[in-house]
């Protein structure tokens, strides 16, 4: 008889959706500053009462500049300004009442109503290019012109949209299926198809700027996705990066679960004049900052590795019996409850050498025994039993009682020793 066909049979694509690269859905959009009216669109009686009634009823900046120029032919009515909050506005979401919940959880006010200046964020992603994914792009009146994308070999291309195909019996583009091409721009400007800012026209001529975006959840905040804030400023991205690298060294490699915060501090930068001269200017930049003991979980991280390699063969426990103990035949992790037998209590009486034997064969079979899963074990261990557990014969058959009642469950074990963590590496 053939077997039933489960769902993580299925190694391949089964939906058109899961042929196109997945993007974590996004809620809404919290701008680092404001737009403002143009010297020109001032002078406009008519733009400036279209910006003012609009802006009091909370509609996007876009709305705004779309109906300045509808009604007075005024374009581009509205240029960017950078502030020291952030614009938390309801257009900018698809629930407009997570704005409202935003600003009231962390909004402040200083003298001028509530406002958005520093709010905290939680990452979904380990990976950093996850959570701020950035890249070169140009704009045209039609929509976007050129990208960056970096290729296998390590290189940065300058990539577009290839034309649509002509069905010449219908004399019309052809349909396309799967979203459109995307091919190597190669022309004189780019003939190779390699991003070079320093030969491209459009970078020379600011059409083509950096574009990244912070992805992130709120805390206490509900909706099923996720919230953006844009930014074009490689000195915003370069410090988030040192931020989140600093973090994941002390964390073994996890951003995710952990409260960073937002906010907006001036910082003097160095720019290139027209004339070519640099000069220091000051700008409010987004900062990425954490409230968290980092020499603490340096330490701590140490104090582990130092107390495990210090007792010698323990420090297999999490990765198989060592070569002093013998050979453990692994066991395969079975996570449905009472699918494995729960051993019953270990006495108290077995030599050091059986407890090194025990907990490799234990961590095993919970799936624990190497990469994060057993940094984490270790981290949770330490956490309950103190610094140098593995010496105290006690402690140790302590930690055998509880890996053996995780049995019955693994993967809620495992969820539990995740959680423990996260909440031990959380700011007070």
């Amino acid at each position: 008889m053939q077997r039933a066909i489960g769902y993580t049979d299925f190694g391949h694509p089964r939906s058109l959706i899961e042929e196109r690269p997945a993007r974590p859905p996004i809620i809404g959009r919290i701008r680092p500053g404001i737009k403002i009216l143009t010297k020109a669109a001032r002078a406009n009686q008519a733009a400036v009462k279209i910006h003012d009634a609009m802006l009091a009823r909370g509609e996007s900046f876009e709305a705004i500049g779309n109906e300045i120029e509808r009604k007075t032919k005024l374009r581009n009515a509205l240029v960017p300004k950078n502030t020291g909050w952030f614009t938390c506005r309801g257009s900018d979401f698809t629930n407009p009442a997570i704005a409202d919940e935003i600003l009231q959880k962390y909004g402040e006010d200083r003298g001028d109503g509530l406002k958005l200046w520093r709010f905290p964020v939680v990452f979904a992603f380990d990976d950093w290019m996850a959570n701020l994914p950035n890249q070169l792009k140009s704009w045209s009146t039609r929509g976007l012109q050129y990208f960056s994308e970096y290729g296998a070999d390590g290189k940065r291309y300058c990539k577009m949209y290839a034309a649509p195909e002509v069905d010449q019996r219908a004399q019309r583009a052809k349909r396309l299926f799967g979203g459109r091409t995307i091919i190597l721009r190669q022309d004189d400007a780019i003939p190779d198809g390699v991003c070079d800012p320093h030969h491209c026209p459009q970078y020379q001529e600011r059409k083509c700027n950096l574009s990244a975006n912070f992805i992130f959840a709120i805390p206490a905040i509900r909706g099923l996705g996720l919230i953006e804030l844009p930014t074009n400023s490689i000195y915003v991205l370069q410090k988030a990066y040192a931020a989140m690298q600093t973090v994941a060294l002390a964390r073994g490699g996890r951003l995710a679960g952990l409260h960073f915060w937002i906010s907006k501090k001036p910082v003097d930068i160095t720019r290139i004049g027209e004339d070519g001269l640099p000069m220091r200017q000051e700008q409010m930049l987004t900062i990425l900052d954490a409230e968290i003991d980092l020499g603490a979980l340096l330490d701590g991280a140490d104090q582990m590795t130092s107390a495990l390699e210090a007792a010698g063969p323990a420090v297999s426990l999490l990765e198989g019996a060592s070569s002093d103990v013998g050979a453990t035949t692994p066991i395969p992790v079975i996570d449905e409850p009472d699918a494995t037998p729960i051993p019953p209590p270990m006495e108290h009486s077995v030599d050091s050498e059986d407890r090194e034997s025990k907990l490799a064969d234990l961590a095993a079979r919970l799936g624990m025994s190497n990469g994060q899963e057993r940094v984490d074990l270790l981290t949770f261990a330490r956490l309950t039993y103190g610094p140098g557990w593995t010496k105290r014969p006690n402690d140790v058959d302590g930690m055998i009682g509880e890996m053996q009642t995780a049995l019955a469950n693994p993967l809620a074990f495992r969820e539990q020793v995740r959680a423990r963590v996260c909440e031990a590496s959380l700011p007070v």
